[in-house]
């Protein structure tokens, strides 16, 4: 199972809040979504408050469950929630514990400091890899930009996986990402903030429409 199987590439849309960002999201065009159940997150959602509108959200768009060296209950409520196709591990996971805590979708997020990093990578059992800018400082977030040509040169030798970009991403850079990295999809958060927290519907719809006018990818849905 994979997040992106498309033809084009995915948009996922992460960072979310509250419901109303989400169905925003889902009438732009997004085609997933993501929450975060990190506490150290600026855009960390507490699971007994959101879990009830994330499930009324099924079958409208493609749910992504982000954590960060979670303990087992916070991921057996969330696997067990019904509310999420898919967990997203941020953190120091290793491959035994993304397999055994997985469920039957899951992504490994990528922090991508080098190429001995993005080989790291591959040791891991998921078709989906997401590749984001590397800082000393947090797990993911930071706003800053990946490598491309680095990520673009990694992703030409691996066509059997599946890679989504995130880091730094917005509506004036993310056609110059897909042309260079050729992901299969691009994941944005604060790209399109109108302050922490809060989705801006025009930067929104800006970023999905520029992702859906880039060229076709060849890397995506192989």
């Amino acid at each position: 199972m994979s997040l992106f199987d498309l033809g084009r590439v995915g948009v996922k849309i992460c960072g979310i809040t509250s419901e109303s960002d989400a169905c925003m999201c889902i009438d732009a065009g997004a085609d997933a979504l993501g929450f975060n159940f990190y506490a150290g997150s600026k855009r960390f959602i507490e699971p007994s408050e959101s879990l009830p509108w994330i499930r009324g959200l099924e079958g409208r768009v493609k749910r992504v469950a982000v954590v960060v060296n979670a303990d087992r209950p916070l991921l057996q409520c969330l696997r067990d929630s019904g509310c999420f196709e898919f967990i997203q591990f941020h953190g120091d996971e290793n491959p035994a514990e993304c397999i055994a805590e997985g469920g039957d979708g899951w992504i490994r997020a990528v922090r991508a400091k080098d190429y001995a990093a993005l080989s790291q990578g591959l040791q891991y059992a998921t078709r989906d890899l997401l590749l984001d800018a590397w800082s000393p400082l947090a797990f993911g977030g930071t706003g800053d930009l990946a490598d491309w040509q680095m990520l673009a040169d990694f992703i030409s030798n691996q066509p059997e996986r599946n890679f989504i970009l995130a880091g730094g991403l917005s509506p004036a850079n993310v056609v110059d990402a897909i042309q260079t990295v050729s992901p299969c999809g691009v994941d944005v958060a604060g790209g399109v903030e109108s302050s922490p927290r809060k989705k801006d519907p025009v930067l929104v719809t800006r970023f999905i429409s520029a992702v859906l006018g880039s060229s076709p990818i060849s890397q995506a849905s192989t």
